[in-house]
């Protein structure tokens, strides 16, 4: 009998290096360990679960773009323009992350204070539409900025993005969302929006204020033009803040983004040490 091995849990190394920084912050990226921020350091204290953390699989280290989706599709499936289409699970009953996350990226600049990366997304069945990925890192003395951006191709399709940092533990949180998807039998986001429970957290939220994280002497505000945030904080090595575009399992929620072909979506995210 075959046995399935979660393809996201696979150990996934940094490669090559990029080195970016200015002052007392230095960002270090891994563009073949799928175009992820490898390590964030601030005054000396690192911000990030690092690949040699004990935790090498490529979905728990470091901080990964998004897409063509963010979070979980259930069961791979979803309807688009009158068809069906399965996706490859490669978490338990799901497809998760989009593929940016798995993918080598290509350097298109680097320069001391920023990058750019670029990833031309599958056409087949990891993601039957094609399209173009890029994302652009900048740092200044106290902030770093991140953008992302997706481009259909020749085929229109629905993107949801996003950003999946894995930050060591905070002595402090502080986080007050709008509103919240309460999570079904199966874990995953659906409606309709609840009042925000109580962490600890694995969940969707609605949100528009800033986001702020203390550890190590150290403040550090996280904000976005994304409105949607999941936040894991049940690990105890880990709290996990994500801005997104959309929930999870968006494209069956009704609340993906659509693109025509040609046409493209895109976010920033900034981290501005205090």
């Amino acid at each position: 009998m075959a046995v399935h091995v979660d393809s996201a849990l696979a150990p996934m190394a940094p490669g090559e290096l990029l080195h970016i920084g200015r002052g007392s912050l230095s960002v270090v990226i891994a563009p073949s360990a799928g175009g992820r921020v490898a390590q964030i350091r601030y005054a000396g204290a690192e911000w990030l679960v690092g690949h040699d953390d004990g935790h090498p699989e490529m979905i728990a280290w470091g901080s990964y773009p998004m897409l063509p989706w963010a979070g979980r599709i259930r069961h791979g499936r979803f309807g688009f323009d009158g068809q069906r289409f399965a996706l490859p699970l490669n978490l338990g009953a799901h497809a998760i992350h989009g593929v940016g996350f798995a993918a080598p990226w290509q350097v298109d600049a680097h320069g001391t204070h920023e990058a750019a990366l670029s990833l031309a997304l599958p056409e087949d069945a990891r993601w039957p539409f094609g399209g173009m990925a890029r994302q652009r890192f900048h740092v200044s003395e106290h902030a770093l900025r991140m953008e992302l951006a997706v481009t259909a191709g020749a085929h229109g399709m629905p993107v949801t993005l996003g950003w999946h940092p894995w930050f060591l533990k905070p002595d402090r949180l502080v986080f007050t969302p709008a509103r919240a998807y309460p999570r079904d039998d199966e874990g995953i986001a659906c409606l309709p929006l609840v009042d925000p429970p109580l962490p600890p957290w694995d969940d969707c939220f609605v949100n528009a204020q800033p986001v702020e994280l203390h550890r190590a002497g150290q403040a550090l505000r996280l904000t976005s033009n994304c409105d949607h945030w999941v936040v894991y904080d049940e690990p105890a090595h880990a709290t996990c803040v994500e801005p997104q575009t959309g929930p999870p399992d968006a494209v069956n929620l009704g609340l993906a983004h659509y693109l025509a072909p040609g046409e493209t979506l895109s976010a920033w995210f900034q981290l501005d040490w205090l």
